[in-house]
Order: structure tokens, then C-alpha cells, then sequence
């Protein structure tokens, strides 16, 4: 987009809408050429919601779907970072909101046929607001790595999905975090998609011990940025087509 304030991303570094390799790409990638639009006053204003809608427990994955009665199984792991527009300003009060399955490897969705148990206490699924910095905190269960009928023995590597709304709608982006050191990550088609592997290594959040808390939980950091050069990669889609 050129016309308005939102700068173009870099095509050249997101991930082919076909990519034959990540089997239902084949049939949801567009057929004709993606036309690139200058930007309007609807992409350059941003979303209205209603920030009373974050409760207390929202960013606990832990508690929230027992309202802290019972704790979720699984290894703990604190999930923190900032998040920044195009030209590296914080975004505050950014509606952050994330999905992941549980410690075995299992989402609570109708149509997960995984045989891993669910955990009755754990959704798998949380919101936040950034703070005026930027920042952002999730306590959760490190997600299990899954089959998925890509191919003979595939698997997902341990994953968190991220929805983001930043303060235009143009800013808005879905993504996946990968946990740095998970060796399936080099194995996974949607992963390989993306052509260059410092973009890959931008999805990966990094092990902080300096946010680790003894004898409880690990921490990871994943910073992201909206928009621009150096926007963080779409789930597996250029410009969220």
C-alpha cells in the first residue's frame, strides 16, 4: 500500500499463497495475481471494542477455564513480549488474543480426533490487552506436539497461535509462535513455506531466564511487530489473504 500511512510489506520474504508441499494450500490459495490497494481511511483507523471485556483470569490459561477452581496439567511456561507498529513504537491497548492445544497435544474443538485425553481444566485459549509499553503476559501450558494428516508421519511442532489487533485494521495479523529448540519446527510444511529462515527465526520465541520463576515456570519471549518491513510473518499467508 502506498497511498496512505501504512507501509507495504516485503512480499518477497512471506511465505507462497500455493505451496504444494502444505497440502490445503492447494485448495485455498488464489488462482490470479494478489493486486496491492493504497490504504484508505478504512485500513489506517483501527477496530472498536470494548476494553471491559477483559476479565482477570483472561491471560491465565492455567485458571481461566475453572475460574481458578483447578489448575491445567501440563509444564507451565510464562509467554511475554512487545509489540511494536511498523516503525517501532510500542502499540498500546492492542487486543492480543491466542489458541493453542493442550499439554498432550489436543485441542478442545469438535473436530480434534487426536486421541490424547482433553484436560478438563484447561480451554486453551486467552486474551490481553498490551500495556502502555506495549507489553504483553500469558501464563499457559507448554502445547504438545500433534499428528495432522499432511503426509506419512507428520506432526506439528509445539505451537501457540496469535490473533492481534493493532490500532488500524491494516495492522491486524494471525500468526504461530514455536518454542525455540522444539527440533520438529525444521520438519514442519507450513514452516517451510517461508522462503527465508530469518523470518523463520522471528516465529520462534526464545527461552528467558531472567523472567523464569523458580520451582514453578519457564518463560519465552516473543516480540512482534505489525505492519511494515519488518512486520512479523502471517500464519501462512502474505498480507493475510
Amino acid at each position: 500500500m502506498t497511498g496512505g500511512g501504512l507501509l507495504p510489506r516485503d512480499r518477497a520474504v512471506q511465505p507462497a499463497a500455493l505451496t504444494p508441499e502444505y497440502k490445503t494450500s492447494v485448495t485455498r490459495s488464489p488462482r490470479s495475481p494478489l493486486l496491492t490497494l493504497d490504504s484508505t481511511v478504512t485500513e489506517e483507523t483501527g477496530p472498536v471494542f470494548g476494553h471491559d471485556i477483559i476479565g482477570p483470569l483472561d491471560n491465565d490459561l492455567i485458571n481461566n477455564f475453572t475460574q481458578g477452581a483447578s489448575l491445567a496439567n501440563g509444564e507451565r511456561v510464562l509467554i511475554h513480549g512487545r509489540l511494536s507498529d511498523q516503525n517501532g513504537r510500542a502499540v498500546p491497548g492492542a487486543l492480543i488474543e491466542i489458541w493453542q492445544a493442550n499439554a498432550g497435544g489436543r485441542y478442545r474443538h469438535a473436530n480434534d480426533s487426536y486421541f490424547a485425553p482433553l484436560d478438563p481444566n484447561f480451554g486453551g485459549c486467552g486474551r490481553t490487552l498490551t500495556d502502555d509499553d506495549g507489553n504483553y503476559r500469558f501464563m499457559t501450558i507448554r502445547p504438545g506436539a500433534y499428528p495432522w494428516p499432511n503426509g506419512p508421519n507428520a506432526w506439528r511442532p509445539m505451537h501457540v497461535h496469535f490473533s492481534l489487533f493493532g490500532a488500524a485494521f491494516g495492522q491486524r495479523l494471525i500468526t504461530q509462535m514455536y518454542f525455540e529448540g522444539d527440533p520438529l519446527i525444521d520438519l514442519c510444511p507450513i514452516v517451510a513455506a517461508i522462503p527465508d529462515q530469518r523470518q523463520i527465526d522471528r516465529l520462534v520465541a526464545h527461552l528467558d531466564m531472567s523472567q523464569a520463576q523458580s520451582m514453578d515456570h519457564l518463560a519465552y519471549r516473543f516480540d512482534i511487530t505489525l505492519r511494515g518491513r519488518n512486520q512479523t510473518m502471517f500464519e501462512n499467508r502474505p498480507e493475510g489473504m
